[in-house]
């Protein structure tokens, strides 16, 4: 690629078409794709009720601005919030999300501390690379928005200390994706959400990554038992359309009135049309159930094949938020799995991150597992040669 600039580490493959867990390359090769394009393509590439949608609202009209009135809009935010006492913000990314809780929670406030955690993500934009708790994020961009601070995700004593009057909020994911694939545990988060209220900051809660049925649940915070004053969405919420969307207690409305914030692009009609076929797709009856279903077969397979390898030194996750954490380099097996036909992520230097669609069949866990231990397995024995 010579026209854009080199921000990413392209894999060396153009992915041209795709159907279900399916994708093709420009050359033809196909591959069992286990990235859902990092947990957006919940769905499954292209799913056929999801086209239907975009293309009807194609035929009609795509973009009025938010200089008027969107029934639409107001659909899609009904079945985010089923009827809670919640309001929505919607705009293109997770980033634009978070960017908005976190504008939100300051005003709302009117305090300017922000706790966040180390090895968390929160997105790239000066606001949310802010709230990122990884200094290689931040580096070479200068000074960063002021007002944050990062303490060790699931220490209660670090978070205790940190916590006071002055705290705005405390963002936190209720699993690290980029991080590790690291899940909170729930008396932490628990604890957390006490200590928030005692003192009067809001809880954000990042649901970019473990939101739309990806941890078994439709958001992740659910599983836990939390009640978020502020949480956000984005990749699952449109199957591979740009749209996030920042969703808040109706008691902070007052915050965000006429001019507070905005986005020309936000709440498009069109990412609009794949969001509420893909809300009323995963509240279908028994949606959730298989997809936990699937889930639990899929972990019990990794567990039965993998724990005893002397490479892997955990598995660990929900739902089909997976990470196996290795004693060597993750890149090697990544590259190598491609090669055979299989896509799957890193999420650090020494952890392989599964995302595959919600919808995977239970023949292709099983292709997926064979290939995935098989490349394992020659690792070890090549590392174990030299």
């Amino acid at each position: 690629m010579k026209h854009v600039f080199p921000t990413y580490n392209r894999f060396p493959i153009d992915l041209v078409k795709g159907s279900g867990t399916i994708v093709t390359d420009a050359d033809g090769q196909t591959y069992l794709d286990f990235t859902s394009g990092i947990a957006v393509c919940n769905l499954g590439h292209c799913p056929e009720n999801v086209s239907e949608a975009i293309q009807l609202q194609l035929a009609n009209i795509w973009h009025t601005s938010n200089l008027y009135e969107c029934a639409l809009q107001d659909n899609v935010a009904e079945l985010i919030t089923a009827g809670e006492e919640k309001l929505v913000f919607f705009c293109n990314s997770g980033t634009e999300a978070n960017e908005a809780a976190l504008k939100l929670a300051r005003k709302h406030t009117g305090k300017e501390k922000i706790i966040t955690f180390e090895k968390s993500f929160h997105g790239r934009t000066f606001g949310s690379m802010s709230a990122t708790g990884q200094a290689k994020i931040h580096q070479g961009f200068g000074g960063l928005v002021p007002g944050f601070t990062y303490v060790p995700y699931n220490n209660i004593e670090a978070f205790r200390a940190e916590i006071d009057e002055n705290t705005a909020a405390v963002m936190l994911e209720v699993i690290q994706g980029e991080g590790g694939v690291i899940p909170a545990n729930a008396a932490w988060l628990l604890e957390v959400q006490m200590l928030c209220k005692k003192v009067g900051a809001l809880l954000i809660i990042d649901e970019v990554q473990t939101g739309l049925g990806r941890t078994g649940a439709l958001y992740g915070f659910e599983q836990i038992g939390l009640d978020p004053d502020i949480f956000t969405l984005a990749k699952g919420l449109g199957n591979g359309l740009p749209i996030g969307a920042m969703v808040g207690k109706s008691s902070l409305s007052s915050a965000f009135g006429p001019g507070s914030h905005g986005s020309t692009f936000g709440g498009n009609k069109i990412a609009l049309a794949a969001a509420k076929e893909i809300l009323l797709t995963m509240k279908q009856a028994g949606f959730l159930e298989e997809v936990n279903a699937k889930a639990d077969y899929f972990r019990n397979l990794l567990e039965e094949h993998f724990e005893t390898l002397d490479n892997v030194s955990a598995i660990r996750g929900a739902g089909f938020l997976v990470g196996i954490e290795l004693e060597s380099a993750a890149e090697p097996v990544v590259t190598e799995l491609r090669e055979r036909g299989l896509l799957i992520l890193t999420a650090g230097p020494n952890v392989l991150r599964i995302l595959p669609p919600l919808t995977v069949s239970y023949e292709e866990m099983d292709q997926a597992v064979t290939l995935l231990k098989s490349v394992l397995e020659s690792q070890l024995i090549g590392s174990e040669e030299g």
